[in-house]
């Protein structure tokens, strides 16, 4: 038998894994580890929807297999969404789909219209499945940068270069995870035209589009005029409603996508438990104050953070979106790569963190830092940091020694 399993090898090793090893080893050890690096949210999905999973789960009925596409009722609520939010017109029997969350969408998705040895261009750094979706699915992955700094066209125009065959799909993912970064419905208009231009498909990552803190609203690439020619957007209710461990999100826009994740998905799983669907479909159709206190709630959490880290010595730029912070290795340790600046703070100021290696290796000079906190650890991790920092010299000296 042949020891190495093809799709596993083009896989690289977990970078986070490292650290969380470390985590997991130090509270062992009963030390206070503040976890600022996975983005899971800490709070509880509003009573209302879990209400309605209760109710519905008494009922003996819905206990049988659901369907994979997602019940009629829940594509509706999606198609409600979308008119009420985007003002876009979404028809719910062909242009959207319900997904275990869009993070198996996507993987999903890559997996059906994927010949091997297709190429797609995906930016870095970028949530790991961005790439790596398409990489399992058996396509060559060519990366663009983006960052703050980096003008995304430019990058994109490199990246097509020398390209051949031409890629297949383009992926975005504004508001971003990693880098927070949002963009203008004007941003969209430009990709959708060169994205024709260049006969692409276009995925769009939109996890983050309710979690935003200007008075700019994150808009959808479905809002652009023919947009659904050659585009399906992702979104997800897992921050929106913290419900992360529900599993719960959406794929929606070309028919073509569409159908294509429909039938793959009939094949692979029989979708989400009945009633969480149901519940699904009571926060999308529900009140929707529970949004906005969510979105309070991580601004003023980012606030707390971006204030606290600057007094600690650790300036950081404050995001626009999401609910996560970009922040560049600060300057005593700008030589230390991202895994080992993580493994030195976790180590030293009990914080976690995610090393920005894990997105990809333009982002080994950021670290990802999760509001999934409340105030008062955000604001000892904060007090944490300026000690690690006021002690940065004895620091650096070890970790030269090793």
């Amino acid at each position: 038998m042949n020891p190495e399993f093809h799709r596993i090898k083009r896989l690289p090793p977990y970078v986070f894994e490292e650290v969380n090893r470390m985590k997991a080893a130090a509270r062992a050890a009963g030390e206070d580890i503040i976890d600022l690096g996975m983005g899971n949210p800490d709070t509880p999905t509003p009573q209302h929807i879990v209400d309605k999973l209760v109710e519905t789960v008494q009922d003996g009925r819905t206990h049988r297999y659901s369907t994979s596409r997602g019940i009629p009722g829940l594509r509706k609520a999606n198609a409600a969404y979308y008119k009420r939010r985007f003002g876009v017109d979404i028809d719910p029997e062909t242009e959207t789909i319900a997904t275990l969350g869009s993070k198996e969408g996507l993987a999903n998705l890559a997996m059906a219209i994927t010949t091997p040895g297709d190429v797609i261009l995906s930016p870095n750094p970028s949530y790991p499945i961005h790439p790596y979706g398409f990489i399992i699915a058996g396509a060559v992955v060519r990366h663009f940068e983006v960052g703050p700094d980096i003008d995304f066209f430019e990058a994109l125009e490199r990246g097509m270069q020398h390209c051949i065959p031409t890629p297949t799909c383009l992926i975005l993912n504004f508001p971003s995870n990693p880098t927070a970064m949002t963009v203008d419905l004007a941003f969209y208009a430009k990709v959708v035209d060169y994205a024709k231009k260049h006969g692409m498909y276009i995925l769009s990552d939109l996890a983050y589009a309710e979690i935003y803190f200007g008075d700019e609203k994150p808009p959808s690439i479905l809002q652009v005029e023919g947009a659904r020619d050659i585009a399906v957007e992702f979104t997800s209710l897992s921050k929106t409603y913290s419900m992360p461990g529900w599993r719960m999100g959406f794929a929606t826009g070309n028919k073509k996508l569409i159908a294509a994740l429909t039938r793959i998905k009939s094949y692979l799983d029989y979708g989400a438990f009945t009633p969480i669907q149901v519940a699904a479909t009571a926060a999308l159709n529900g009140p929707q104050d529970c949004v906005q206190e969510a979105r309070d709630m991580y601004r003023v959490r980012r606030d707390v953070m971006i204030s606290g880290m600057a007094a600690a010595g650790w300036p950081i730029p404050s995001p626009e979106a999401t609910m996560f912070a970009w922040a560049p290795i600060p300057e005593p340790f700008k030589e230390m790569k991202s895994l080992e600046f993580s493994k030195l703070l976790l180590q030293e100021a009990k914080v976690a963190v995610a090393p920005g290696l894990g997105f990809g290796e333009h982002g080994d000079g950021f670290v990802r830092i999760a509001i999934v906190e409340n105030e008062q650890r955000i604001r000892q991790a904060c007090r944490n940091v300026k000690k690690f920092m006021a002690d940065a010299d004895k620091h650096l000296a070890a970790f030269k020694s090793r």
